[in-house]
């Protein structure tokens, strides 16, 4: 699709300890909405959603609600902050999965189905339908944390089970999450960073 306005940028500036800061100017981000038929195809025919909060919210919203109703599974990374609680709300009643960091858990009062609690290097928690327990990520030298955050979050949707689905594949799907995640933070940038299938099976063999 093609939105009129520039594309959206990201600055982004990292520490001594490999942790960032991003800046973002949302540009055509800022634009998008689902009012296009071949948006609403696209949603419409998709087996699993994963939308997050640097488009509208409403349209976030929308495209969960479409989606959830054509069954598909509908991942939300609830990043960035700082979006009204009444449409945050509205979209986590959409969402079987969600997706906050750590500080943000404390301000997310609505209970998914299920919801992840990314820890950084210590992995993530999980809470929901199947309990609660924590996942814990592979110990790695990081050079450069971003896009962590991203390939965590595509790699959790890539592979979560269709509903129902079983806890065992759920922790599974957290576990390679965790160890994609944990990689990514090996290679600086984030335009490549996004280890392959291969890298996150030898890095899970190496963990046990």
């Amino acid at each position: 699709m093609e939105i009129p306005g520039p594309s959206g940028t990201a600055v982004v500036v990292v520490d001594a300890n490999a942790e960032n800061t991003i800046v973002v100017a949302p540009g055509a981000n800022g634009r998008f909405t689902l009012t296009d038929d071949r948006a609403r195809g696209v949603v419409a025919d998709c087996d699993v959603l994963l939308t997050q909060l640097e488009i509208p919210v409403d349209t976030a919203i929308a495209a969960a609600q479409h989606a959830r109703s054509a069954g598909a599974v509908v991942v939300v990374n609830a990043s960035p902050a700082g979006q009204d609680p009444a449409s945050l709300g509205e979209l986590a009643a959409a969402a079987d999965v969600v997706i906050t960091n750590e500080e943000e858990a404390n301000e997310w009062p609505w209970r998914p189905a299920h919801l992840v609690v990314t820890l950084g290097s210590r992995g993530a928690r999980y809470a929901g339908a199947d309990g609660e327990y924590s996942v814990p990520s592979p110990a790695v030298d990081a050079v450069d944390t971003t896009g962590a955050g991203d390939v965590f979050a595509g790699v959790l949707a890539a592979n979560w089970p269709p509903n129902p689905g079983s806890a065992g594949e759920r922790r599974l799907a957290l576990r390679r999450a965790c160890a994609a995640g944990a990689l990514a933070t090996l290679v600086p940038g984030a335009g490549d960073c996004a280890p392959d299938a291969e890298a996150i099976d030898k890095a899970l063999q190496n963990a046990s």
